[in-house]
């Protein structure tokens, strides 16, 4: 899960960086689940953190896939096209089971 905060906050920013994902990120092979998308601000439960714009969530099936995709020429071209656009970014690994 990957957590991005944007410089600028507007709409198209943030659009951009979610078409962004979804055309550099979702298609490597190794992934069992692949989401991207906007902070839902109507969640306002005092354990919501709200301190993001765009959310990605991918899976894989395996930890060389993993290791695959942050080496891969698509990720690193989203990296380099969007890095600057980024207040701060926040990944939280975990292993997960269905």
């Amino acid at each position: 899960m990957v957590y991005f905060t944007l410089r600028d906050p507007s709409e198209e920013s943030v659009r951009k960086l979610v078409q962004d994902c979804h055309r550099l990120l979702k298609p490597h092979s190794g992934i069992t689940f692949y989401a991207a998308g906007t902070l839902a601000p109507e969640f306002t439960r005092p354990v919501n953190d709200q301190a993001f714009h765009v959310a990605l969530h991918v899976v894989f099936d395996s930890l060389e896939s993993h290791d695959a995709y942050q080496v891969s020429p698509r990720h690193q071209e989203f990296i380099v096209g969007n890095k600057e656009t980024w207040a701060q970014v926040r990944v939280f690994d975990a292993w997960v089971e269905a």
